[in-house]
C-alpha cells in the first residue's frame, strides 16, 4: 500500500484534530468569564485586554524558548503534546482559586507557555502523514484549533453565573486532549529528520528566503486575527446593546445571544480552515492566501459601519469575517513544512508562530485604545492594513516559486 494512500493518516489526522480541539479550549476562558473578573477586580478595558494579551505573550515565550532549544526538532513530538496540554490545564485550573489579578495574570502567561507545545508541534505531527492534501490536512487541524478555542463561550452559555465552571471544563478538555494523543497518536510514513541541538537552526531558518516571505505574510495575517478574535465579543455586545437602545420595541436576550454570536464569530473559522486547505490544495497556497486575506481585510474595513444595526445582520457578517480572518492560517504553516529546510521545519514553524504571536500583542491592547478614540464604528478598519502587507509578501513568494520551478 502507497504511503500517500494509507488509510490511517485520516485516523491521525482525525485523532490530532479532536486533541487540539480540545487542548486549544484553555485560550479564551479568561475572555469568556471577562465580565465577572471584571466586575469581581474592578478591571478597566485594557486590563481586561491584559488577560488576553498574557496568553499571547506566554505564548511567544514559550515557542521562543522551544525555538532557541531546538525542542520541537528533538523531543517526540507525543510527549512534547502530552505534557504541555497537562501542564496548561493545570496552570489554566488554578485561575478558579486565583486570589488576584496580578496571579491571574501570572497563570494567563504559564498557560500561554504551555500551549506552546500544543499548537506548533501538532502541525509537524500531522505533516509527517501528510504529503498529498497536506493543506487540507493542516486546514483541518486549524480549523479543529479554532472551534476548541471557541468552546469556552459555549461553556458561559451552559455556566453563565458561575466563571469556575468555565475554567474547569476547559481544563478538563485539555486534560482529554493530553491523553488522546499519549495513547493514539504514532508517528507517520513522512517523519522529518531530526539533528542535534544547534544554536545555528534558528540563524538558518532567518536566512533562508522562502520562509522569510512565508513569514512575512503570516506576520500580516497575525496583526488581524487575534485582536478580531479577543475583541469581536465585546463588539457585538456593544452593538446590541445599542440596537436595543434605539429600538425599545426590541426584545433581546442579549447577554446569551452575544455569547452565541461571539461562539459563531469565532467557530466559523473552523470550516474556513477547511475550506482554504481544499481550495489550496487545488489552486495554490499563496493565492488561497490572498483571497483569504483579501476578504478578511475588507470585513474589518466595514464590519464598524455596522454597529448597532439589526443583531443578525452584525452577527452574519462577523461570521464572515469569522470564516476568512483565520481561513489562511494553516496554509502559512504548509508553506513552512514545503519551503522550509527539511531538518529545521518544526524550528521554523516555532518560530514564525512565536514572531505571529508577539505581533498580536500590538493589536490586541490598541483596539480599545482606538475604540476610545474613535469609536467601535471605525476601530476594526486599523486591522486591514495586515492583510494588505500579507498580500504583498504572498504575491512575492509566489513569483519566486514560479522561478524557480
Amino acid at each position: 500500500m502507497s504511503c500517500e494512500t494509507d488509510p490511517r493518516r485520516w485516523r491521525m489526522l482525525a485523532l490530532l484534530s479532536a486533541a487540539e480541539l480540545l487542548g486549544m479550549s484553555l485560550w479564551f476562558t479568561a475572555n469568556a468569564a471577562a465580565p465577572q473578573l471584571q466586575a469581581q477586580w474592578n478591571l478597566s478595558p485594557s486590563e481586561n485586554a491584559l488577560l488576553a494579551t498574557a496568553v499571547q505573550m506566554g505564548f511567544v515565550a514559550g515557542t521562543a524558548l522551544a525555538a532557541v532549544l531546538n525542542l520541537a526538532d528533538l523531543l517526540p513530538a507525543r510527549t512534547y503534546f502530552a505534557g504541555c496540554a497537562l501542564l496548561g490545564a493545570v496552570a489554566n485550573a488554578a485561575l478558579a482559586w486565583t486570589p488576584s489579578y496580578a496571579a491571574a495574570l501570572g497563570l494567563r502567561f504559564l498557560t500561554g507557555m504551555f500551549l506552546a507545545g500544543v499548537y506548533p508541534p501538532a502541525m509537524k505531527m500531522v505533516a509527517t502523514w501528510f504529503r498529498s492534501a497536506r493543506g487540507l490536512a493542516i486546514g483541518t487541524l486549524v480549523g479543529a484549533l479554532t472551534v476548541g478555542k471557541a468552546t469556552p463561550y459555549v461553556f458561559r452559555i451552559l455556566e453563565p453565573a458561575d466563571y469556575r465552571g468555565v475554567v474547569l471544563a476547559a481544563s478538563g478538555c485539555a486534560v482529554a486532549g493530553a491523553l488522546l494523543v499519549a495513547w493514539g497518536y504514532r508517528e507517520g510514513p513522512f517523519p522529518f529528520e531530526q539533528q542535534p541541538f544547534s544554536w545555528r537552526l534558528v540563524g538558518e531558518v532567518l536566512r533562508h528566503r522562502e520562509t522569510r516571505l512565508t513569514t512575512a505574510g503570516y506576520l500580516g495575517h497575525m496583526w488581524e486575527l487575534y485582536a478580531m478574535w479577543t475583541w469581536v465579543p465585546a463588539f457585538l455586545s456593544a452593538s446590541l446593546r445599542e440596537h436595543a437602545a434605539r429600538n425599545t420595541d426590541a426584545h433581546l436576550h442579549l447577554a446569551g445571544l452575544t455569547d452565541w454570536l461571539a461562539f459563531g464569530a469565532i467557530a466559523a473559522g473552523g470550516l474556513g480552515c477547511v475550506w482554504g486547505g481544499q481550495v489550496a490544495d487545488r489552486f495554490g497556497r499563496e493565492r488561497t492566501t490572498n483571497v483569504a486575506m483579501a476578504a478578511s481585510g475588507l470585513c474589518a474595513l466595514f464590519i464598524g459601519l455596522t454597529f448597532g444595526w439589526n443583531p443578525w445582520l452584525v452577527g452574519a457578517l462577523s461570521w464572515l469575517w469569522g470564516f476568512f480572518v483565520v481561513a489562511d492560517s494553516a496554509q502559512f504553516s504548509a508553506l513552512v513544512t514545503e519551503v522550509a529546510p527539511r531538518h529545521a521545519v518544526g524550528t521554523a514553524l516555532t518560530l514564525q508562530t512565536s514572531l505571529g504571536f508577539l505581533l498580536t500583542t500590538v493589536t490586541i491592547q490598541l483596539i480599545p485604545v482606538l475604540v476610545n478614540q474613535v469609536g467601535w464604528r471605525w476601530a476594526f478598519a486599523v486591522l486591514s492594513l495586515g492583510p494588505l502587507a500579507g498580500i504583498a509578501a504572498m504575491a512575492r513568494l509566489a513569483s519566486l516559486r514560479r522561478g524557480s520551478q
